[in-house]
């Protein structure tokens, strides 16, 4: 193994992550023609409905009975960053507010002291398949941030940095790349503040083509995640896809993509280093604040939930918008 390579791990479902990050899912499924209610046209027979995660001709229902996706449930503590690089994502949630957004767009949602939201996959065309790839990541708030006020912020598309490199493009979702700069995140995320080098990446390499990532601070963790391709060669050590690999983040890193395109996730970040005592959807520093956090949910549903049906969808024809608590409204 060479010099720059720490760690190579299998990517299981959900992803290996390191602090500041918790949880890492990568979802692609190929649905088929939508039925003209936002759900599958083919048949749902011999599926877990309520919990369908086995992949069955090419896609999962999740926990969706009649369209994919998440309903409504709970989140405390953390911040979800969901990356839509193909098909759409249906968002409500018990502050009222609302979206639909994908094809490349990203919502970075801080949960803080408690929301429930519902995400749901609506199956929009019916004349030709659906193809849905999404990156969730869960980021840790510190333990002064966990109980601010729930937020959630689009980066459209149209204005995320995107980098035109001779040997692919590097989308940058979070932190600078090489003085390329990311939108701002969320106010209170870890991100926020550039000491602690938060940097989300999303790389696709040309055949034989090389990406060169830049050297990060001394205590900043770097992951790749290597999801799609033939093989990648890092430093001279050969990678197979569905791979994970912990690198020296003091010291440039040369990715070289052999034979065919490759794709890759990067998460890096410095370390909270706080306890972290997690239960599901819940993550607070102690046993104590996990215990008082599901007993208040119990108590108050967080708001309790303003949607008809928990797995709330949008109009049909509507298109790409962004319904923020206080009423305003972006459409694009």
């Amino acid at each position: 193994m060479s010099d720059e390579i720490k760690n190579i791990f299998k990517l299981d479902f959900p992803w290996q992550t390191q602090d500041p990050f918790l949880f890492c899912v990568y979802h692609l499924d190929h649905y088929p023609k939508g039925n003209g209610a936002l759900g599958p046209i083919a048949s749902l027979a011999g599926r877990n409905l309520g919990n369908d995660f086995i992949v069955k001709d090419g896609w999962r229902m999740y926990h969706g009975t009649t369209i994919p996706g998440f309903p409504a449930h709970p989140h405390r503590g953390f911040e979800t960053i969901t990356i839509v690089n193909k098909g759409f994502c249906d968002h409500s949630d018990s502050l009222g507010a609302a979206g639909r957004f994908g094809e490349g767009d990203v919502q970075w949602m801080t949960a803080g002291s408690g929301v429930q939201h519902a995400e749901m996959f609506p199956l929009l065309h019916t004349e030709k398949e659906n193809t849905l790839e999404l990156f969730q990541i869960w980021l840790n708030l510190p333990k002064k941030s966990k109980f601010v006020e729930p937020h959630f912020k689009m980066l459209w598309h149209e204005d995320i940095p995107v980098l035109k490199l001779e040997g692919g493009t590097v989308k940058i979702i979070s932190g600078d790349f090489n003085n390329h700069i990311a939108l701002n995140p969320a106010p209170n995320s870890w991100a926020t503040d550039s000491e602690n080098d938060v940097a989300i990446w999303n790389i696709q390499i040309n055949a034989n083509g090389t990406i060169i990532l830049p050297k990060a601070n001394i205590d900043t963790i770097r992951t790749i995640y290597f999801y799609e391709g033939s093989s990648l060669d890092i430093s001279g050590e050969l990678i197979t896809p569905n791979h994970g690999i912990v690198v020296d983040s003091t010291k440039v890193i040369e990715l070289k993509a052999m034979n065919s395109d490759a794709n890759i996730l990067v998460l890096q970040g410095k370390p909270i280093n706080e306890p972290v005592a997690k239960y599901g959807p819940f993550v607070m520093n102690t046993e104590e604040e996990l215990e008082n956090t599901m007993d208040e949910f119990r108590l108050t549903q967080f708001g309790g939930w303003p949607w008809r049906y928990p797995d709330h969808t949008h109009e049909t024809k509507r298109g790409r918008f962004a319904k923020y608590p206080d009423g305003s409204l972006v459409e694009k």
